[in-house]
């Protein structure tokens, strides 16, 4: 065999060799690929079953016996329920004419997992408010909702109660101003007044305060006092005993230790 015919052989087995080193190559490029592509199915997979199971845990029934299983842990004073999960709605009403309640005397009752609450409503003094507040009754605005705030301060003694999602933030769609606030600032025990933004002009929604206990609240524009409560007001100062919540901000101004939610709210006009 001649040189030229030595070097031609040589040359083909180096080619071959190349060709299955450029195979492996090629094989081991594409196991890589599929092998990413089963990760990310997996990964992906994995993501879905762990949200799935997520959601499922945190989406509890608006139902009593539903919230019981939801809040087992919850601690419930006597006389108590364990509270509903809260709808977590708000909703986006137009404010109603104060005409509706204006000249106008009703009796409300708001049903708590805790008992009733009754209430009545002073359409002469707080045309706005109690307006806004038959209406808010009659769309079941706070049908679940939680009451997010209590202070148990020497002179502030408030249970906050009339936001659908618990959070202190909701509102119905509309606000109003200010009516019939005390000139020196002082709410009696059984006062049932708004709550508000910083906004006296505007600030007034859903949420409102029950006074548990005389309070002084020294703001000039003060809060719409527009009803008193004339039955269960011991339900308010039950859970007012157990105290706040704990909380990173204050011992006396939280959420209330001792859960208590609003189920339903009924309106009866009193007729003359």
């Amino acid at each position: 065999m001649t040189r030229k015919q030595e070097r031609a052989r040589a040359r083909r087995r180096w080619e071959k060799q190349q060709a299955r080193q450029a195979q492996r190559e090629a094989d081991r490029a594409r196991l890589l690929r599929v092998a990413s592509v089963v990760g990310v199915v997996v990964l992906v997979v994995g993501l879905l079953v762990v949200l799935g199971l997520t959601v499922g845990r945190s989406s509890g029934t608006s139902d009593a016996a539903g919230a019981g299983k939801d809040n087992q842990s919850t601690e419930v004073v006597a006389g108590c329920q364990p509270p509903p999960s809260p709808l977590g709605t708000g909703a986006e009403l137009t404010l109603p004419d104060k005409k509706t309640a204006a000249g106008k005397t009703f009796t409300a009752t708001i049903t708590t997992n805790c008992g009733d609450l009754v209430v009545r409503l002073d359409g002469t003094k707080a045309p706005q408010a109690v307006a806004s507040f038959l209406q808010l009754a009659r769309e079941q605005y706070w049908k679940d909702s939680p009451c997010h705030r209590l202070t148990t301060g020497a002179t502030f003694k408030v249970l906050q109660c009339g936001d659908p999602t618990g959070t202190g933030q909701g509102e119905p769609g509309y606000g109003f101003g200010v009516e019939n606030a005390p000139k020196d600032g002082t709410y009696t025990r059984g006062t049932l007044a708004m709550a508000r933004t910083t906004d006296p002009k505007n600030g007034n929604g859903g949420q409102f305060f029950i006074v548990y206990g005389d309070t002084k609240i020294p703001d000039p524009s003060g809060y719409t006092v527009f009803g008193t409560v004339t039955s269960g007001l011991d339900i308010v100062d039950r859970v007012a005993a157990e105290g706040v919540a704990p909380n990173d901000t204050s011992p006396d101004d939280g959420a209330p230790a001792a859960p208590i939610s609003i189920l339903r709210v009924a309106v009866t006009e009193e007729k003359s």
